[in-house]
């Protein structure tokens, strides 16, 4: 079963021309965003930047949403999203930007209306923060053991 949420959306000036955030399929779980660009942008190997879509929302308490990179532009440029998945908190009005990476061997241009992000909306569980000195069931099978704590298998 597939739930859905209203989540209000409003168009910068700078936004010419661009279409809301929209699933590329029924099935799909991440809105499409879209640079929102006066001229074209050259993101160098190495280099990031923060892209902005030209859209404010407001989401409803108890969630985020949740900017990740699209796959296709990871596989084939090297273009992803740093501090992934960037979290946009219900009580955030600003422009939603996102912030690109060039992991990529050459120059990547990305001009207005070019799909750039996915935008997943979730639900939020709060934790209730316990102070203990003694944690409960200290004695797990990982323990302390860190990363690859757990095998290379």
């Amino acid at each position: 079963m597939v739930s859905t949420l209203k989540v209000y959306f409003k168009r910068l000036p700078h936004a010419n021309g661009l279409e809301q955030p929209a699933y590329a399929t029924p099935d799909s779980s991440g809105l499409d965003l879209r640079a929102a660009l006066g001229e074209p942008l050259i993101l160098e190997p190495g280099k990031r930047a923060l892209i902005p879509t030209g859209l404010q929302m407001a989401l409803p308490r108890g969630y985020e949403a949740q900017i990740r990179p699209r796959s296709g532009l990871a596989f084939r440029h090297g273009i992803t999203m740093l501090n992934t998945p960037g979290t946009i908190d219900a009580d955030y009005r600003g422009e939603v930007k996102v912030l690109a990476v060039n992991l990529g061997e050459e120059p990547y241009e990305i001009r207005h209306g070019d799909r750039i992000a996915q935008m997943v909306i979730s639900p939020v569980t709060k934790a209730e923060v316990m102070s203990v000195n003694n944690l409960p069931d200290p004695d797990t099978h990982r323990g302390d053991g860190g990363f690859g704590s757990t095998g290379s298998h």
